[in-house]
């Protein structure tokens, strides 16, 4: 029987539109998880291109991949200009009341 050759799945080879990478976000938004978010920051960005966004941002490359892993932390002024950086923005809107 022929072996199967597999690689590992990378989402950012899938975010091919601004409209794919809003809602990857979007998606990590909504649950709420600060690891999730910018591990997803990092998804787009490695999508987008990490050194055109390094450049946009003033941050290093480097430090932008360890910032945006799901160990990350980044501060949120970074997180900021990320987001822009993608093109993207941060929307608030009223969550759904529990009763």
């Amino acid at each position: 029987m022929a072996k199967t050759q597999t690689r590992p799945w990378d989402v950012a080879e899938h975010l091919e539109t601004d409209e794919d990478m809003a809602a990857y976000l979007e998606a990590a938004l909504e649950e709420g998880d600060a690891s999730l978010v910018a591990a997803a920051l990092g998804d787009i960005a490695r999508a987008k291109g990490m050194a055109q966004i390094a450049s946009e941002t003033g941050l290093g490359r480097e430090s932008l991949y360890k910032a945006l892993s799901s160990e990350g932390n980044p501060e949120f002024a970074t997180v900021l200009k990320v987001v822009r950086a993608l093109g993207l923005r941060l929307c608030a809107t009223p969550a759904a009341r529990q009763k």
